[in-house]
């Protein structure tokens, strides 16, 4: 039995290649997505369904599994891939980064870190480290929730520092929904860290926040100073 919406797909699909995914509104986008695991069924009404419930195409992508699934027709295989498509952006985007990357300027930092925190659904902590001549040793997580000088644990960071074998680390939190602006608690866990750092010879070089594509230095803010 022939599929009755196969002109509808057929006719995306070609759009796609000609056009690209620009063009397309959220719904479409969201229509030509679950075509690869909906073969049988209009995906309009999914996709209505999924803008409806979430807002929009990234509020989609960041919804947890057990509320994508509370949606009419959404299935395991179509939360499957909701959730596996911003994970492959995130690694694509830090895949740019392969090989030895050396880090100079703000601006520089702020691009390596921000695709870290692009699924990040609460508040995360990372930690950069660098050796001498900015290049980067190591990026890890090491606190995931609110950073404040409870949350974070200066011992976690002075220890990753000096097993990474770091001349100096950017400390780096995100703002999951709000404004990359910091907070009195983000000063105060930055002044506790550059303190804990010294007597074991690492500079705490930097404390940037994300908040989606955006970021803020709070060196090039003057806080450092």
């Amino acid at each position: 039995m022939n599929n009755p919406h196969s002109g509808h797909r057929k006719r995306l699909k070609e759009r796609f290649v000609t056009e690209g995914l620009d063009s397309f509104s959220d719904l479409h986008a969201l229509e030509l997505m679950l075509f690869f695991v909906v073969p049988r069924r209009d995906t309009n009404p999914i996709a209505h369904g999924l803008l409806e419930r979430f807002g929009s195409l990234r509020g989609v992508m960041d919804a947890r599994k057990e509320d994508l699934e509370e949606v009419k027709g959404v299935g395991e295989n179509a939360t499957l891939l909701l959730k596996l498509i911003p994970a492959l952006v995130r690694k694509y985007r830090m895949d740019s980064f392969e090989g030895d990357v050396v880090l100079l300027r703000t601006q520089e930092t702020g691009d390596f870190l921000i695709p870290r925190f692009s699924s990040a659904r609460e508040e995360e902590v990372h930690l950069l480290s660098l050796d001498a001549k900015g290049k980067v040793l190591d990026c890890r997580r090491i606190h995931k929730g609110s950073v404040n000088t409870v949350g974070v644990s200066v011992r976690k960071v002075v220890e990753t520092a000096l097993t990474t074998g770091a001349s100096s680390v950017v400390l780096a939190h995100n703002h999951p929904s709000g404004l990359a602006l910091p907070s009195e608690e983000d000063k105060a866990t930055t002044r506790l860290v550059q303190q804990a750092l010294k007597p074991v010879s690492v500079t705490l070089a930097d404390h940037i926040i994300v908040a989606g594509e955006d970021f803020v230095s709070l060196r090039d803010d003057g806080f450092f100073d």
